[in-house]
């Protein structure tokens, strides 16, 4: 009886041993893979942030008033691929379909990784839709000189322009692949959708201005830049137009996903965020409509993002342009500047003629830009310059 009863305890006993060797072995395994997992994720989130969030150069703008507060921002040295920083060549080989899928994807990054970007770093990005050489160039050179890192500059021309500025223009290698534009055609559309597309992979874009070769800025860049860069809302309109040139341009094949109420009419002339950029590239549901059903007399350039903003959220949007043009005289096209019209007189009344509202409070300064103005007018404004900017 007493040799069952040992027996019985040897077996209890090593049943007890090698339980407790498994469970701790199971233990070691455990950890074992844990440590593996978490080394793995260390090491990807430590890539992706080399790749997409690199060291960088720290500037200060000097603000011109006290009315604005300056920002910090990055001079950055990208060493991705597929994102361009403000100093490499903008020539690429993709498709509009790859480079607009690139561009949503890097913001979506933005968007998960937002916790690694610093807020206050952003730049300005000018987007300028252009047919070839800028006839007032060195007006923009003055006025961009001294705030690198500050900028962003991206030009679309016609593909056969093949005219490059020397190498200590601002605008050496700006060009962007483009493709022909149509004045009030979907290719006027593509264009700037491109022009988006192309800044939106500089993650330091913050803001985006589009322009064309008859515009001028009417402050210095600090002014503009601060404005801008601390303002809560977009700049595009989106009103409804009641006349023919307005409601009158509505297709009814565009209903049931835009119906009249949805339209709306705005200057071409936009200045977004990079929340409304990134969706005015992503639209795939609006876009094939509007490519379809808004032909001469309707001008998708005219209608179609400030029918977009309207039906995604017009919240984004102060509902008013930031670039100035006389339509006074009536007609397609604005007048145009020619060098006679030039005065400090024309661009005081340009620069401080209107009233607006700004971050909610009413201010004189609405236009931060101008257009159309001629080649002729490039020496009086050259003359004025040290007045402007």
């Amino acid at each position: 009886m007493i040799e069952k009863e040992v027996s019985i305890g040897a077996r209890r006993e090593r049943r007890f041993y090698v339980t407790t060797l498994f469970l701790f072995l199971a233990t070691l395994f455990i950890v074992l893979i844990l440590g593996i997992f978490i080394n793995n994720s260390v090491k990807s989130r430590r890539l992706y942030e080399e790749l997409y969030f690199p060291e960088t150069n720290t500037y200060i703008c000097p603000s011109p008033s006290s009315s604005y507060n300056p920002r910090i921002i990055t001079n950055t040295t990208n060493q991705s691929r597929h994102l361009v920083s403000s100093t490499q060549d903008l020539r690429h080989s993709m498709s509009d379909q790859e480079l607009l899928s690139q561009a949503l994807e890097v913001s979506h990054q933005i968007d998960e990784f937002s916790h690694n970007i610093s807020k206050n770093k952003p730049k300005v990005a000018f987007l300028f839709l252009t047919r070839g050489k800028l006839p007032l160039a060195p007006f923009w050179e003055i006025f961009f000189k001294g705030n690198e890192g500050f900028f962003s500059i991206y030009l679309h021309t016609s593909p056969d322009f093949i005219y490059e500025p020397s190498k200590s223009s601002v605008f050496y290698k700006r060009r962007v692949p483009s493709k022909e534009v149509q004045w009030g055609k979907p290719s006027m559309i593509d264009a700037e959708r491109r022009l988006l597309a192309n800044a939106l992979l500089d993650i330091s874009n913050e803001r985006f201005i589009l322009l064309s070769e008859t515009c001028i800025p009417l402050f210095n860049f600090p002014t503009i830049y601060n404005y801008l860069i601390n303002s809560k809302k977009s700049y595009l309109s989106c009103f409804d137009d009641p006349r023919s040139t307005g409601r009158g341009r509505y297709n009814k094949r565009m209903a049931p996903t835009i119906t009249l109420a949805d339209w709306r009419k705005g200057s071409q002339w936009f200045e977004v965020h990079r929340k409304l950029a990134t969706a005015m590239i992503a639209d795939e549901s609006y876009y094939p409509i509007f490519r379809n059903h808004c032909m001469p007399p309707c001008y998708m350039d005219e209608h179609y993002f400030p029918t977009l903003v309207t039906k995604i959220d017009p919240q984004l949007t102060s509902n008013r342009p930031i670039t100035w043009t006389d339509w006074s005289a009536g007609g397609p096209h604005p007048r145009r500047f020619v060098n006679k019209d030039v005065s400090e007189g024309l661009l005081n009344y340009i620069r401080y003629g209107s009233n607006c509202t700004y971050n909610g409070a009413v201010t004189s300064l609405c236009f931060l830009f101008a257009r159309k103005f001629h080649p002729s007018t490039l020496q009086p404004l050259l003359e004025l310059a040290p007045t402007v900017l």
